[in-house]
């Protein structure tokens, strides 16, 4: 990623962050409990292709269409 220099003037501070800075050892069963208990339909997020969908995944990916993109291997 790239900025212009003032972008960055004025006390603009860029950031970069990995997976939210969670604590994995705490979030996961957080998450977890979250999922059985209803409280996050994690279902809702996922969208699933065919792999000969691969492009349109990738596509409706990019335009914000689907959140998570899985696809199906052929058997």
């Amino acid at each position: 990623m790239s900025f212009e220099t003032p972008f960055l003037q004025n006390g603009r501070t860029v950031r970069g962050v990995i997976q939210g800075d969670s604590v994995p050892q705490q979030f996961i069963p957080q998450l977890v409990d979250h999922i059985v208990a209803g409280r996050f339909p994690v279902e809702r997020l996922i969208t699933y292709y065919d792999f000969a969908e691969i492009n349109l995944a990738a596509a409706e990916s990019a335009a914000g269409k689907t959140i998570k993109p899985v696809l199906r291997m052929p058997h």
